[in-house]
């Protein structure tokens, strides 16, 4: 962080951002979607949780079928984040962002924003009393530049010091009757109230969330966006994607493009063929050549059961959950689709086994360029 914060929670959020923040700047991603600008500090950026809320509100975009794109000058997460742009910056206060915004919308042109500022006024005791005008300052210089984009403005989430948690209750009492000013005044601004949506259990700092906080901002950030008409667009129609390996870079794929029953899948170079064209369904299956499903072969649930194709017949040995941590684990057991040995080769054959968090286990749902 390149400001002063007070005592340890300077400290402990400006290591873990060295740390974190890429060397330079990085090329801007887009696939063509809706585009939505998160806009913060390091709640954003996602300090302790590389990715932050950005990761579970990522996946749940793509389980809904919707087609976002995430902007915004800064780049970071994991690979199981579809796409890394964001506007959050670490030990930024209400001010600081104020300072720059317009220049960031005017490059970007976010059809949504996504605002959740103050935690660091509230930390670094600027001026708090003010904080409020500030935050209303913000919002019109956003609604100003960008006048045809939603503005969700978040309350901040709980402080765990009780001093400071006690500003930040008194702070976002006042959010509220400026959201309802700015509507009042025919502008496109919506409340979204953060703060209960976590507690200080959530917190892996004091300050911060762990990946479960995290996960709970994405569900309120993502059931604000569904509720706010064309923020985020229309759900697009189910379509096929490849199964990106994280650890590989190489796609899930069905050797030879055979439909018989029982072939084990494998790793291979990306192609975009039908054979590494997938489809994972409402009913949780991940269905290729239109009949055909990933399936935990002879239902196993040990370790080293293999993953195959087989004719699609809806049990839970054939339902997947693509989850915010780049895993897809198999329904009936919890097991994790795994690369064999850590393999990232071609032909590297996939299983199932004990989730242990390692790239050889993270996916991304790509869609086919």
């Amino acid at each position: 962080m390149r400001q002063h914060l007070s005592r340890l929670a300077a400290c402990v959020a400006a290591l873990i951002t060295a740390a974190l923040l890429p060397a330079g700047p990085a090329a801007a991603e887009s696939n063509g979607g809706v585009r939505v600008m998160p806009l913060g500090d390091s709640i954003t950026e996602g300090t302790q949780v590389p990715g932050g809320y950005r990761i579970g509100l990522w996946q749940r975009f793509g389980s809904g079928n919707y087609r976002v794109d995430f902007v915004g000058s800064q780049f970071n997460g994991p690979g199981s984040l579809g796409d890394h742009d964001h506007q959050g910056h670490p030990g930024w206060r209400i001010d600081q962002i104020d300072a720059n915004v317009a220049t960031w919308l005017r490059n970007t042109t976010p059809r949504t924003v996504l605002l959740h500022i103050g935690t660091n006024d509230i930390l670094q005791n600027r001026d708090v009393a003010n904080a409020p005008a500030r935050l209303s300052a913000l919002v019109d210089r956003i609604t100003a530049t960008a006048p045809n984009a939603d503005v969700l403005v978040a309350t901040i989430i709980p402080l765990a010091n009780p001093g400071q948690e006690a500003a930040a209750r008194a702070f976002n009492a006042t959010i509220p009757g400026m959201v309802r000013s700015k509507v009042d005044a025919g502008k496109r601004v919506r409340l979204v109230d953060m703060h209960a949506a976590l507690t200080t259990a959530d917190l892996i700092d004091g300050v911060h969330p762990t990946a479960t906080g995290y996960d709970k901002m994405a569900a309120t950030w993502y059931a604000a966006l569904r509720a706010t008409p064309g923020s985020i667009g229309d759900p697009v129609p189910a379509q096929g994607r490849q199964v990106v390996g994280v650890g590989s870079g190489r796609c899930l794929d069905v050797p030879g493009s055979t439909t018989a029953n029982g072939t084990q899948l494998q790793l291979w170079d990306c192609h975009g063929g039908p054979n590494q064209t997938w489809t994972h369904d409402s009913a949780g299956q991940l269905v290729v050549h239109g009949t055909k499903c990933l399936d935990a072969y002879g239902r196993g649930t040990v370790n080293g059961t293999q993953v195959v194709i087989w004719d699609c017949h809806g049990g839970t040995n054939q339902r997947w959950n693509a989850n915010a941590d780049g895993t897809i684990t198999n329904a009936q057991s919890g097991l994790c689709l795994d690369a064999v040995g850590h393999g990232t080769a071609n032909g590297t054959r996939l299983a199932l086994w004990a989730c242990s968090g390692q790239s050889n286990q993270q996916w991304t749902l790509r869609t086919p360029a």
